[in-house]
């Protein structure tokens, strides 16, 4: 069956069903498809019969599932036994470094920062001797979940045919590219990407700094090292390595969504951590839970006649008339049936109490927040991801590590489990919380303790199979300075690994 044959809801090893085609070149289509299996979006990639490069397509594919870094697209299936040769990657959705541009470039440390993720994400692929030879802006992601992901790493290497003589220096020369236009909003290549051509002088584009008044000498030197492999007085970055290492000590900071043509930029968000450092400056509050909306529009009010607003009032006074008969009848049937609290009169903290019938609470702020890891040997659970889980904006998310292999679900075999810390500063009093997982069934436990250690924590609630937004109501109110988010196996399934996802805590209570 050739790729001219499949049509949308066409389904190809009986689970993975075609439900969009998004571009189609050269004999090879890409598809949005569902894994019914896992219910779950990917992306598939279908071959037209007579496609010169399929083999290389699907080697290149099952290579790229080896590579040991979250950042790059996995690969979750290729096969090319059947009547129809498939690649089945993840499904990335968010921002591209096209997209984070469409309003000018970015601040030169967050351009530093996203790229630095890149080069690292690069690094592990050529680690494994695999390269990428076709960066692009639009292959640099910012998703939704709040992570980096570089996309088409081998495989659109392997689909368009691209080889190099030297691929690490190639690779080096595409991140180079890309820290060139997050810093410009231009691009110094000749293909075709979104952003303007960068500006030329004799010998060929311009230097950013020539472009753009303030982006540091350094960032200016090391775009000039890797993307013209110019010399300088420390000589070309000839590998993404060579980039991450100069890049290593820049804080990485969270990309500024794309703000629509006409209206302000969005505020800045909080800055996240450079690896090295190991710290998370405090996130904002998050935002008062309000009122669930009015269901339905709005209806506009309407003037109404005289004499409807007469009727209307003298049916309010009869019914008055009614009520008070009624209570009065009933406090008199009850002094008659009372008890030993007869005649007793109620405070006036007590009349207000059941006017709102429960304590007003509010939402706690917290100080801090880090990945929780105190069995594993290094205790690094994408600390520097920690904030996206209460910064107020549940389309970000942490995640813990991925854990692979046959035990992956049970963390390896390595611990009993792993989770999210929440500092609030001081100790507070506890009585709701919600916390929004990732889709898939978790189990967790939520813990308080006054010590950030395994020791202190005391578990206030449980909860198995749950994902999405989970709603806890505390029996009784309990006091601690950390609250702990805490993952029991087995971890649920993120295509080869197997990972936790927190995408908002928010923590009610009084201080």
């Amino acid at each position: 069956m050739s790729t001219f044959m499949i049509e949308p809801g066409a389904r190809l090893a009986g689970r993975y069903r075609l439900d969009e085609l998004v571009s189609e070149t050269s004999g090879a289509a890409l598809w949005k498809a569902t894994d019914e299996t896992l219910a779950r979006l990917v992306g598939v990639w279908t071959f037209a019969e007579g496609f010169p490069r399929t083999n290389e397509v699907v080697r290149a594919a099952r290579a790229a599932s080896r590579i040991a870094d979250a950042r790059v697209t996995q690969v979750f299936d290729a096969d090319d036994s059947g009547p129809s040769t498939y690649v089945v990657e993840e499904w990335v959705t968010g921002q591209s470094l096209t997209d984070l541009l469409a309003q000018g470039p970015l601040e030169a440390e967050r351009a530093a920062g996203l790229i630095a993720e890149a080069a690292e994400a690069v690094a592990a692929a050529n680690a494994a001797g695999i390269h990428h030879l076709c960066l692009s802006p639009n292959k640099l992601t910012w998703s939704t979940g709040g992570a980096v992901k570089v996309t088409g790493i081998g495989v659109d290497a392997a689909l368009r045919g691209v080889t190099s003589d030297d691929p690490a220096v190639a690779d080096a020369r595409g991140i180079g590219r890309l820290l060139y236009a997050a810093l410009t909003a231009h691009w110094p290549g000749d293909e075709r990407t979104g952003l303007r051509p960068a500006p030329a002088v004799p010998g060929g584009p311009c230097e950013p700094g020539q472009i753009r008044a303030g982006i540091p000498g350094r960032l200016n030197d090391i775009v000039c090292r890797s993307a013209f492999q110019a010399g300088g007085r420390s000589g070309p970055l000839r590998t993404a390595q060579d980039i991450a290492d100069a890049l290593a000590d820049v804080p990485r900071l969270v990309p500024l969504p794309v703000a629509p043509t006409g209206h302000a930029p969005p505020p800045k968000p909080a800055v996240g951590t450079s690896r090295s450092s190991g710290q998370f400056g405090a996130a904002p509050p998050p935002p008062p839970r309000s009122a669930p909306p009015a269901r339905g529009p709005r209806r506009a009010a309407r003037s109404r006649p005289a004499s409807s607003l007469t009727n209307r009032i003298l049916v309010g006074a009869v019914a008055m008339l009614v009520f008070v008969a009624v209570v009065v009848g009933a406090w008199t049937v009850g002094s008659t049936m009372g008890g030993p609290d007869e005649g007793r009169t109620t405070s006036d903290d007590e009349q207000q109490q059941a006017g709102t019938g429960e304590e007003e609470l509010q939402v706690l702020a917290p100080q801090d927040a880090d990945g929780f890891d105190p069995q594993g040997d290094d205790g690094d659970e994408h600390g520097d991801k920690a904030g996206l889980a209460v910064d107020g904006d549940p389309a970000t998310a942490w995640s813990t590590q991925g854990y692979k292999g046959v035990h992956g679900a049970d963390l390896g075999n390595l611990k009993s489990g792993v989770g999210l810390i929440v500092d609030m500063g001081e100790p507070v009093e506890l009585h709701e919380a919600t916390v929004t997982l990732g889709d898939s069934e978790h189990n967790f436990r939520l813990r308080v303790g006054d010590e950030p250690t395994e020791s202190a924590l005391t578990d206030v609630y449980e909860g198995t199979g749950v994902g999405g937004e989970v709603d806890i109501k505390l029996d009784e109110p309990v006091q601690g300075r950390y609250v702990v988010v805490w993952f029991t196996a087995p971890l649920p399934s993120d295509g080869g690994e197997y990972r936790g996802t927190i995408n908002e805590v928010e923590l009610r209570g009084n201080t």
